[in-house]
């Protein structure tokens, strides 16, 4: 029960396929209190109610694109909890071009700054209004979802891997300012190929999540265990862990090549 007493706020659950799902489950069996949230649609075309019962967890509407619907967010939350906010998983992510099969030589901008605001600058308003709040905790940890695309070429996940280069570059600026001034971590973490209602929207997804999982060690890490990561990410274990990007992909990040992956040779 290594979140006993702690208090979160987990964005972005879905369904039971969703990682931030899990992180809820998992927070819960380890003694948290938490609310949940994502956007209105999101909310409507999803079945977060059932985990939100499951977990006794409020249910809070809130586009985070809006500084507005954050700030209800966090004043609710704390006036449920009684107090201030201990962790928040950050847990969003959505690009129309990746949706409407817009080739990366072809982009609509309008649509690329959606993905930026929605996948990205998001984490920047959602620290930046727990700071304005000052609605964290000191010693307080604070996690984003990524993927290794930041650092990698992979031609179909297109501008979504500017939006978690990005994404990656606000924990370690906010980290900063956090840390310094109220003893709160900031971390991303860089989850394998995972078979989320999200990831299997993204063209030959399938065909990439099993080359992965040959390319990697251990094979890819499920949602699961990207959880229990969480869990010890929001503990008091790892209180001096900050404005780090960590992998969580079974080794695949620090592969170059696998036999798995090698066709045999014929006789």
């Amino acid at each position: 029960m290594i979140l006993q007493g702690k208090k979160g706020v987990i964005f972005g659950a879905l369904d039971q396929q969703s990682i931030a799902w899990k992180v809820a489950e998992r927070c819960v069996q380890h003694g948290a209190q938490i609310v949940l949230t994502n956007a209105p649609v999101a909310l409507r075309m999803g079945a977060v109610k059932e985990l939100a019962e499951a977990c006794r967890a409020p249910l809070i509407a809130a586009d985070a694109t809006s500084v507005e619907d954050l700030e209800n967010l966090f004043r609710q939350s704390m006036e449920h909890f009684g107090g201030k906010v201990d962790f928040v998983l950050h847990s969003i992510g959505m690009s129309l071009n990746v949706r409407k099969n817009r080739p990366y030589t072809d982009l609509n901008y309008e649509w690329m700054q959606k993905t930026f605001d929605i996948s990205a600058i998001s984490f920047h308003k959602t620290m930046q209004t727990l700071w304005k709040l000052d609605a964290m905790n000191e010693w307080g940890s604070i996690v984003a979802l990524s993927y290794i695309a930041a650092q990698r070429v992979f031609p179909d996940y297109s501008e979504m891997a500017e939006a978690k280069a990005l994404l990656e570059s606000f924990a370690r600026s906010f980290g900063y300012h956090l840390g310094t001034a109220k003893k709160i971590r900031v971390n991303t973490v860089s989850q394998s190929p995972t078979l989320t209602t999200a990831g299997q929207g993204i063209k030959g997804f399938r065909e990439f999540f099993d080359y992965a999982d040959k390319m990697s060690p251990l094979g890819n890490a499920p949602a699961e265990a990207c959880a229990d990561y969480c869990v010890a990410l929001f503990s008091d274990l790892t209180r001096y862990v900050t404005m780090q990007n960590l992998y969580h992909d079974g080794g695949f990040s620090s592969m170059g090549m696998s036999p798995a992956l090698l066709s045999p040779t014929p006789a």
